[in-house]
């Protein structure tokens, strides 16, 4: 089947961009010496995870229990929550996956460490723990220093639990090449100053996470590094290209649409709106509009509803009509594919597959 005979909308997967960018990632981690744990929040896919670690990934990243439980039913171990999970329904899964799977968490205060360690206790099982800390991103993680050995010291003193090291998010390193490499050097004093407290409370740090997609070459900039956490490279996405992080022929997601209206001067409605692209904006580049078409450049994909995507045809000189099939590369793919069932696998122009999103929703 071709693509373009697909019911629309639907995301279709270039294999051969998508095993590119796979194989890219794990030669630069190689290059530059640190492991690789992608983040599985952008493909939610066991079948790609699978082929994650076989191409060396240390382990797999993912954001909540619900996550981790459709990786680890699929055989896949080494997982790392990378989310401050609170809940007692929440943290007993979480420890009952550690007792068949190896399990690491990120956490930044006390009483979560104590929940998880009461869960933990329970199944009579051990989860490792990974103290989160900010590098100047200001969403989770304790100022690195002091108050990181403190808490990790409290943390080997809970039963259940095992003090494995140091996490935290790149998400300040974005932008054009040239300020995601200043960017990643002002993280990598932050970095410093966590290990150094650690040095002198003479306390061992097994894994320092971090990392993210926009940031993945400069790694090397971080000393102590031990992994990043990728997750965008997979598939790619606009705001990753407008960034310089990937090439435009990089984004192996698009999601396939049909043209079903033109009755309004200079507007053209495809039938994808918020409940396929999302509403996420632009945040690099041009920072407007919802997404590219392939096949018409200079339209404008400028107001989304639930079911209808709004192009501005006005200044294009591709002629649209009603039944046409286009093909947009999405801002944010992360959220695009949790709103999908299934991703289409296409080799060439041609519908290879199908896999099912099986962790999409997973938001508990």
């Amino acid at each position: 089947m071709h693509y373009r005979e697909l019911s629309t909308p639907s995301l279709t997967i270039d294999l051969d961009v998508m095993e590119h960018n796979l194989d890219r990632m794990a030669q630069s981690c190689r290059e530059q010496g640190v492991g690789l744990r992608p983040h599985t929040k952008t493909h939610k896919t066991p079948q790609v995870a699978r082929l994650q670690m076989e191409r060396g990934a240390v382990g797999l990243t993912v954001a909540k229990v619900g996550e981790a439980e459709v990786m680890a039913q699929a055989g896949l171990d080494e997982i790392l929550v990378a989310y401050p999970i609170f809940g007692r329904e929440k943290l007993e899964r979480l420890a009952r996956l550690a007792c068949e799977r190896e399990i690491l968490i990120s956490l930044d205060n006390e009483r979560t460490a104590q929940e998880l360690s009461r869960a933990s206790r329970a199944q009579g099982t051990t989860v490792g723990v990974l103290v989160e800390f900010d590098v100047g991103y200001r969403r989770c993680g304790l100022r690195p220093g002091a108050e990181c050995v403190e808490l990790a010291r409290k943390i080997e003193k809970l039963p259940g639990l095992k003090f494995r090291g140091l996490m935290t998010y790149f998400g300040n390193v974005w932008g054009p090449a040239e300020e995601r490499r200043s960017e990643a050097a002002e993280v990598a004093k932050h970095v410093a100053c966590a290990l150094e407290a650690f040095e002198q409370a003479r306390m061992d740090v097994e894994i320092v996470s971090g990392g993210s997609t926009p940031s993945a070459e400069f790694a090397h900039l971080v000393p102590g590094l031990t992994e990043i956490r990728p997750g965008t490279y997979v598939y790619n996405d606009l705001n990753t290209y407008h960034q310089g992080a990937c090439r435009l022929e990089d984004c192996a997601a698009r999601v396939v649409t049909t043209v079903v209206s033109t009755a309004v001067p200079g507007r053209a409605i495809l039938d994808a709106g918020s409940k396929t692209f999302s509403s996420d904006a632009l945040r690099a580049g041009r920072q407007a509009g919802y997404g590219l078409v392939v096949e018409a450049p200079d339209a404008s994909l400028v107001k989304l509803n639930e079911e209808h995507g709004h192009l501005d045809i006005s200044k294009s000189g591709h002629k649209f009509h009603v039944g046409e099939v286009v093909t947009v590369v999405p801002n944010h793919v992360c959220t695009c594919v949790n709103m999908q069932d299934e991703v289409f696998l296409l080799r060439g122009e041609q519908v290879a597959g199908s896999w099912r999103v099986a962790a999409r929703g997973k938001v508990r």
